[in-house]
């Protein structure tokens, strides 16, 4: 289901020393249960819109999935908040380790702070994509152009795959990490390979961006907006590039910086 990201509701503006009657659009905030062989495996708060796709990735992410096959059958109650899946293999083998923290004795590295189901679906990537860094700016403008839902309401983040060349995908959520499940969904879904695509990003870059963004096993990701140190430990150790503050003609490298080409 594609749905709804925005509504509209009146407000009253204040605008040269008085208040105007107007509408807006207003960022829609929707509670999503998650059902697994009939046991809740969790509530999400998301925008309800490609919902299916939110589903998909987001149980990729926590290991319960491998493969769109893994999926028997998917039901989704938009209108009462529910999300029934049923699995092909009939258990959830991520449910024992779900949000539970994993101590590694890693002599102090960021592996460390994963969970328990990030060690399990965390890639590490060697080789990937190289991208101009003309076709960073690029691709960060294209996004900024396409994402009508933020023009809307100013309350979504964006999250697009893309090929150095043109975007494959955008979607929005008022979550940053669940704009990330939605495109790992759609990839799932659809059988889209990965090796060859980048992430471009409008929000932070935290350490549950990052890992998301390992999970679906993309090797750069561009974002508008500033890292995390957690994320940055994360990339230098997952292989991943880090962008971040693409705005305009500039941005930093904060990791890998071998994949970004100048000239």
């Amino acid at each position: 289901m594609s749905g709804f990201a925005a509504k509209r509701r009146p407000i009253a503006k204040y605008r040269n020393g008085r208040f105007v009657e107007e509408e807006d659009e207003i960022a829609l905030e929707f509670p999503l249960t998650i059902t697994v062989n009939g046991e809740e495996f969790a509530t999400i708060v998301c925008t309800p819109a490609h919902l299916d796709e939110l589903v998909i990735g987001f149980l990729a992410s926590e290991g319960a999935i491998r493969t769109y096959s893994d999926i028997k059958g998917m039901t989704i109650d938009g209108e009462r908040g529910f999300a029934y899946v049923e699995l092909a293999a009939g258990g959830l083998p991520a449910k024992q380790f779900y949000a539970k923290r994993f101590i590694g004795s890693c002599c102090g590295k960021s592996r460390q702070f994963y969970f328990y189901n990030d060690v399990k679906t965390a890639k590490t990537i060697v080789g990937g994509i190289a991208v101009k860094a003309d076709d960073c700016i690029r691709l960060m403008e294209a996004l900024h152009e396409q994402s009508t839902d933020f023009a809307a309401t100013g309350g979504l983040h964006n999250a697009a795959l893309a090929t150095p060349d043109e975007m494959v995908v955008i979607r929005s959520d008022i979550g940053r990490h669940n704009a990330l499940d939605k495109l790992y969904g759609y990839c799932l879904r659809h059988q889209v390979a990965v090796k060859d695509k980048l992430i471009v990003f409008s929000g932070r870059v935290s350490s549950e961006v990052l890992l998301k963004a390992a999970k679906m096993g993309v090797s750069v990701l561009l974002s508008k907006s500033a890292p995390t140190t957690l994320a940055l430990d994360l990339a230098d150790e997952l292989g991943i590039t880090v962008v971040g503050f693409l705005r305009g003609q500039a941005f930093n490298v904060y990791t890998h910086e071998s994949r970004i080409i100048i000239g």
